[in-house]
């Protein structure tokens, strides 16, 4: 069973940056893919970066694209996400996900495990 733990909530204008992190234990971090998503009230729980096991692949939302990266670090059992240029719409909770035995789906319903959601809020 893997526990993962997002941290780095915050409250930032437009054009301001953020970085979160989620750490992993009760598992083997460096076999699993990683993936972030967020869920903006009122909507669908939407995909926004993952990266495999090596992080030598990575993806993201085309929303995101340019503005966000999403990097790891297996000797720390971490997942972060480097969030740039924020706009109002980036406002959600964020959640970190784990995925076993394939890379690195687009699906919330393809991830094993959860993290429990860090906030995000991005004033105009």
């Amino acid at each position: 069973q893997v526990q993962l733990v997002e941290s780095g909530e915050g409250l930032v204008r437009a054009g301001g940056s953020l970085r979160l992190s989620c750490a992993a234990s009760g598992g083997t971090f460096s076999t699993y893919a990683m993936g972030w998503f967020r869920q903006a009230p009122g909507k669908d729980r939407e995909f926004v970066a993952a990266i495999s096991w090596s992080g030598g692949s990575i993806y993201y939302a085309d929303s995101v694209k340019g503005r966000f990266t999403i990097s790891r670090d297996n000797a720390k059992n971490t997942v972060y996400l480097q969030m740039n240029s924020l706009r109002p719409e980036d406002t959600a909770v964020y959640y970190c996900a784990a995925q076993r035995n394939t890379c690195c789906s687009r699906t919330y319903n393809a991830y094993d495990y959860w993290g429990q959601g860090t906030q995000v809020t991005v004033s105009s």
